[in-house]
């Protein structure tokens, strides 16, 4: 096991790479990009870094060279051997051969597209744009890279043993949170925490520690490298990428209305009938299950990704029962803004009504809260979001208001057309 301290200590190297492979993302993200590649190979996108914290100025606390010197390394990485041998001919859900040989083919020679960056007012403005299936790679290292510079600067401003102190009680911390997890009868739980990770190496770390103290009720890691290099599950699916671009394409309103429903069947089609977890939750929940066709109703289960997640699983069971489907045999993964008690509070509600399943984010890999002098390293909400498609904005309204974005009257438009009423604002601290 790496001695963090030591390895933090002695990060005066010229360069020390933050993301080490093109597999250093979330398994999501290479699903969707497969189904991107073969649905809409020609697709233009721009993704935006957005830094809902703006407390936090990071173009004051990272230095523009540094992140410079990440980003094109990043650029410089392919595909090694081994990596390209466990994509291939990896059983991923129960299905071998997951990722075909055309695409396979072309990952195997991709290079991220080049990215674009400015400072205003104390951020970056840090852009990609070009084909989809290309750009939209970049959304997880571009967070990776500016999570860890942020704790590296923050980091070398301590010496060998405070910082040797701070991750003595960082693991403590997390173990304990795991001894309370221990407790949750039946329970399964996967990390999701790669987009807003205090490290590489820290969440490395996490999942080795959930290895041993959970078990068989760790179930997995969203993260495509450390899966692979610790022999535990890749877990993901799909996101709100898909449904925004697919959205954003549409010429009239009435394919607007659709939009998210046609992402679920080519989605369907791609994955053979696997992977059949729904995120209901773009355009609001409520509308969405509503008018959804029958045949989703048939689906796996649901991810609950905003709101009140309480709120939107009882949504959920309703909609089941009322499509004449058993919510007991149903998947509701819970992904938002999790912490022990919450993930105590929602089994305890749920367990025995639904298959429960949680994917804990960041409050497992970057719980630094109260550590530092000031919060220094205090997790914050950083999101790499595509912002328009073939030249058109894309919108997200979510079930949080908050966590809306796009142009105001887009907005508008999108609420209209979903029907979406007055929602209640939850405060977005992850």
């Amino acid at each position: 096991m790496a001695d963090i301290a030591t390895r933090v200590h002695n990060h005066k190297w010229k360069i020390d790479p933050i993301v080490r492979s093109l597999i250093d993302t979330d398994f999501y993200k290479l699903l969707m990009c497969q189904s991107v590649f073969r649905n809409k190979p020609d697709t233009n996108v721009t993704f935006s870094l957005i830094n809902r914290t703006k407390t936090i100025r990071l173009a004051e606390l990272v230095d523009e060279g540094e992140l410079r010197e990440q980003l094109d390394h990043i650029r410089t990485l392919r595909l090694s051997r081994g990596e390209s041998t466990f994509l291939r001919g990896n059983t991923f859900y129960g299905k071998r051969q997951m990722f075909r040989h055309d695409f396979m083919e072309w990952f195997e020679g991709m290079q991220l597209p080049p990215y674009h960056l400015e400072k205003r007012d104390g951020q970056y403005e840090l852009t990609f744009e070009g084909k989809w299936h290309e750009v939209m790679l970049w959304e997880i290292p571009a967070l990776a890279v500016l999570m860890e510079l942020r704790s590296r600067a923050v980091l070398e401003k301590m010496g060998r043993f405070e910082i040797q102190v701070l991750y003595a009680r960082a693991m403590t911390k997390l173990w304990e949170k795991i001894e309370r997890l221990k407790k949750i009868e039946r329970l399964k739980i996967a990390d999701f925490g790669t987009r807003r990770r205090h490290s590489f190496l820290w969440q490395d770390w996490c999942v080795q520690a959930m290895q041993e103290g959970l078990e068989d009720a760790f179930t997995g890691t969203s993260n495509c490298l450390i899966a692979m290099r610790r022999e535990v599950e890749a877990i993901g699916t799909n996101a709100h990428e898909l449904p925004m671009v697919y959205s954003a394409l549409a010429d009239s309103d009435a394919e607007l209305a659709q939009a998210p429903y046609q992402v679920l069947a080519d989605w369907h089609e791609e994955h053979d009938g696997n992977l059949r977890i729904i995120l209901p939750d773009t355009y609001g929940t409520e509308g969405f299950l509503q008018r959804a066709p029958d045949w989703l109703s048939t689906w796996t289960g649901i991810r609950i990704d905003s709101g009140d997640p309480a709120k939107g699983a009882e949504t959920a069971i309703e909609w089941w029962k009322s499509r004449g489907e058993d919510p007991r045999r149903k998947l509701v993964i819970f992904s938002d803004g999790l912490d022990v008690e919450k993930i105590e509070e929602l089994h305890r509600q749920f367990f025995g009504r639904v298959k429960v399943s949680f994917g804990w984010g960041t409050m497992l890999t970057n719980d630094f809260r109260g550590l530092v002098q000031d919060d220094a390293l205090a997790p914050f909400s950083l999101v790499c979001k595509a912002i328009a498609a073939n030249g058109r904005p894309t919108v997200k309204l979510s079930d949080n208001p908050n966590k809306a974005m796009g142009p105001a009257s887009e907005i508008e438009r999108y609420k209209r057309v979903f029907g979406v009423g007055a929602q209640k604002p939850v405060e977005v601290v992850v």
